[in-house]
């Protein structure tokens, strides 16, 4: 992309999250510049492009996801991991206002949406509009889901007013109508760009969701919205496009965006090519100094969320093919004694053993345990082709069509038909060399969301809907009510249009 669309894409950075005041010569629009429709492609690009700062890798939107559940944990280790509590703060619940990641992941999705905006001023076609417009319903979902209220603005609008703000309520209906209205002109093909299939993905994620998000201490599940989860899973399972797949860690392999018949809408890298750092720490934020590649030592799992699995579920992991070979490194759950690609044992940087333990304290302080505390989580297998670099060929996943199959099969237990979702549950449980389920409930389905999607960025959504997030669990206690959505921040607070979220 030219420096002439990064600097227009910058300008519509700050239009949105900032501020209310920007510099006279935008003449308070964004834009100009003599761009035109045909700059449109390099302009949708960027929304693109704008997607990877808060969803691809660990420390955006997935961060926000993951460690304020039972999923992932990031240990202080004696003076590493400390960052003045912020970690901490994310898994025990402990959060406030002025929470930097909190912020900055806010500020982020709203740039999606401001860019995504941007691009519906300068008379883009009918297929070019429906994308923009999915990218910002995509991102205002996110932000409904954090913080029950979403700011908003239109195309061409005056940047140096504050944007307009609409409750849960209003988005809700805002994203049902937007999104339906865009579906058929979507591109129908492409994993790595919207497509009508993710745009029912997100309709049944929002209707899934809605009772959650209207509230969030008691939800309520509306017949209507089970049936219409239903009916849309079914147009996507009887299309007849997609299948779970044997090898589960393809779906987030390199290739993996145009490689599998399971994934639905991936965010595109393009390997030796384009930079997608989000998806290095992937794997450097949890690996160890002594593993190739370096790692930083950082994020864990927790074992009691590991022994949900059973020994033979594949999603556990094992030896993979371009990773193992490589480094040593397997792909799922590490835990125990880890070796080079020649089989022989590594040590840590105190010369003791390097064997990850399934025990794990949100403040480690023996010694001797404070680089092997914790076992370690490879999602995306390895790019070694790409040298480990930010020029990787991994696809980041967002919609794989085992989602399909379990959000209907919770759409239908929620209807009543328990028989009919267990079946769905266990089509996905045997191709992953899981043992039948006898019975379902809500229990066990949630049990089995966390094993299918384990570090995607689910489990905060799933907990909240299943009314589990307040809970006590491994290295948290119970929390307040008000940790249900996250505050606005501080430095959002000069748009008089937003409510701070109780508590905060």
């Amino acid at each position: 992309m030219s420096n002439k669309y990064i600097g227009i894409l910058l300008i519509a950075l700050m239009a949105f999250t900032g501020c209310t005041k920007l510099d006279e010569d935008l003449n308070g629009q964004v834009g100009s510049g003599g761009v035109g429709s045909e700059n449109v492609p390099a302009l949708l690009n960027a929304a693109y492009i704008a997607m990877r700062n808060p969803y691809y890798g660990p420390y955006g939107w997935w961060a926000l996801q993951e460690f304020p559940t039972d999923e992932a944990i990031v240990p202080t280790r004696g003076g590493d991991w400390d960052d003045n509590g912020a970690w901490r703060a994310l898994h025990l619940h402990r959060w406030e206002s002025d929470h930097t990641r909190i912020h900055t992941v806010f500020r982020d999705l709203l740039s999606v949406s401001y860019v995504s905006t941007d691009v519906l001023q300068y008379s883009p076609n009918a297929e070019q509009e429906a994308q923009a417009r999915f990218l910002r319903a995509f991102a205002e979902y996110s932000v409904l889901d954090g913080w029950g209220q979403v700011p908003y603005r239109e195309a061409g609008e005056d940047v140096t007013q504050p944007p307009k703000v609409r409750n849960a309520q209003e988005e809700i209906d805002y994203l049902i109508s937007e999104v339906s209205e865009v579906m058929e002109n979507l591109p129908t093909s492409r994993a790595d760009r919207a497509t009508p299939d993710a745009a029912r993905m997100l309709l049944m994620n929002i209707h899934l969701n809605k009772g959650a998000f209207l509230n969030r201490q008691s939800p309520t599940f509306a017949n209507e919205d089970m049936q219409e989860v239903v009916r849309l899973a079914d147009e996507i399972i009887n299309s007849g496009k997609y299948s779970l797949i044997d090898d589960y860690y393809l779906n987030f392999a390199p290739n993996n965006g145009q490689s599998t018949t399971e994934n639905i809408f991936t965010g595109e890298n393009r390997g030796g090519e384009d930079a997608a750092t989000g998806m290095t720490n992937m794997w450097v934020a949890t690996l160890h100094y002594n593993q190739n590649p370096r790692g930083n030592n950082g994020f864990c799992t927790l074992s009691d969320f590991y022994n949900k699995f059973e020994e033979n579920d594949v999603r556990r992991g094992g030896e993979y093919p371009g990773v193992t070979n490589v480094s040593g490194v397997r792909v799922g759950f590490l835990v125990g004694q880890q070796v080079n690609q020649n089989g022989e044992n590594l040590t840590d940087r105190r010369g003791n053993p390097l064997a990850f333990t399934p025990e794990v304290s949100i403040i480690e302080r023996d010694q001797n345990h404070l680089e092997v505390a914790g076992i370690r989580v490879i999602k995306y297998p390895i790019d070694y082709a790409n040298g480990s670099t930010s020029l990787l060929n991994n696809d980041w996943v967002f919609y794989r069509y085992s989602d399909v199959l379990l959000m209907k099969a919770e759409a239908l237990l929620r209807l009543g038909q328990a028989g009919e979702a267990l079946n769905l549950v266990n089509q996905v449980r045997v191709k992953r060399g899981a043992s039948s389920l006898s019975e379902l409930n809500e229990q066990s389905l949630l049990d089995e969301l966390g094993r299918e999607f384990f570090w995607e960025g689910h489990r905060r959504t799933d907990l909240i809907r299943f009314g589990k997030f307040l809970e006590e669990w491994q290295e948290k206690p119970a929390s307040d009510a008000k940790n249900l959505l996250f505050p606005i921040p501080l430095n959002q607070l000069g748009n008089p249009n937003y409510t701070q979220n109780p508590g905060y």
